[in-house]
């Protein structure tokens, strides 16, 4: 089999466009959720904290060296904890959110596997029984 045929035997499986969508609905998500941490959730933390803007928390190690014409010569060393902790945030949410959604996928699942099954149609009646219909249709005749 050649690699382009095992490839489109592979990419047409519904297996891969499912994480395909999964995976664009998932980008999307993030977005959502980092917006909903930095401009809905840090700014009262920050508001709490004297009002500062929380992505701003940082320990500046070494300080920026401007020159005299004030263009600067080498940037200032920080750690930048307060991203950190807003990344946090951000996973802790999302992470949150997936496990709602699997928790929910397998309650549904269970749900659907709980039903009993439908009963079984009828079997066709045999050619004795189609016979003996016929025979008895004609007697009413």
């Amino acid at each position: 089999m050649s690699i382009i045929k095992e490839f489109k035997t592979f990419a047409m499986r519904g297996n891969v466009l499912d994480m395909a969508i999964g995976i664009v609905i998932g980008g999307a998500f993030t977005k959502i959720v980092t917006s909903l941490v930095n401009d809905v959730i840090m700014p009262p933390i920050g508001l709490l904290l004297d009002g500062k803007d929380f992505t701003k928390f940082k320990i500046i190690l070494s300080q920026a060296v401007e020159g005299e014409n004030g263009e600067i010569i080498k940037q200032a060393v920080s750690i930048n904890y307060g991203i950190l902790v807003n990344t946090f945030v951000n996973f802790l949410i999302i992470a949150a959110t997936v496990f709602m959604f699997i928790k929910l996928m397998n309650q549904l699942k269970r749900k659907e596997e709980a039903k009993p099954a439908a009963p079984a149609a009828p079997p066709p009646p045999s050619n004795e029984e189609k016979l003996l219909s016929e025979i008895r249709d004609l007697l009413k005749k």
